[in-house]
């Protein structure tokens, strides 16, 4: 099986009915999808899929091989964060950080879709299905809005 994950190629062992979350955290060390609920239901284990947003957990690498795959590890450096992960620490949008990835690559997903002019309702829209125990979403909401409209500041956190 072959896929790229986040800009690099990889030539996978484990079995095509594998899924995409236990291939990204067991073989190749990518641990910023979660395995939450492993039913799809709680966003945890969110990646993009050719752009996309898809369900890791659900996912078996049959129906990837050749797909480009994209987490949290792919989006910025700690030097040199992207727009969603600057607009969820400026806007103090986590919390324990279980759900964190998921939530940034549905935002990630929204910003590489939209032309900047976004409403709220939509960032909820885009963001539904994605479970937090912590934060109660506001501050969640309220990043990601800014990360779609451009309002952050990119770079080293402060």
């Amino acid at each position: 099986m072959r896929l790229t994950v986040n800009g690099t190629e990889h030539e996978l062992v484990a079995p095509p009915l594998t899924t995409l979350l236990h291939a990204l955290r067991e073989e190749l060390f990518v641990t910023s999808p979660k395995a939450g609920c492993q039913q799809g239901g709680c966003g945890a284990c969110t990646v993009l899929v050719d752009g996309e947003p898809r369900r890791a957990c659900l996912i078996p690498l049959a129906a990837v091989e050749g797909a480009a795959i994209a987490t949290v590890e792919g989006l910025g450096e700690a030097e040199e964060l992207s727009p969603v992960q600057a607009a969820f620490h400026e806007h103090y949008a986590a919390q324990c950080g279980f759900c964190t990835s998921g939530f940034m690559m549905a935002a990630q997903a929204l910003v590489d879709r939209s032309d900047g002019g976004v409403e709220r309702e939509e960032v909820i829209e885009a963001l539904s299905g994605h479970l937090c125990r912590c934060t109660g979403y506001v501050k969640i909401v309220d990043a990601v809005t800014a990360a779609v409209r451009g309002e952050v500041t990119t770079g080293s956190p402060a």
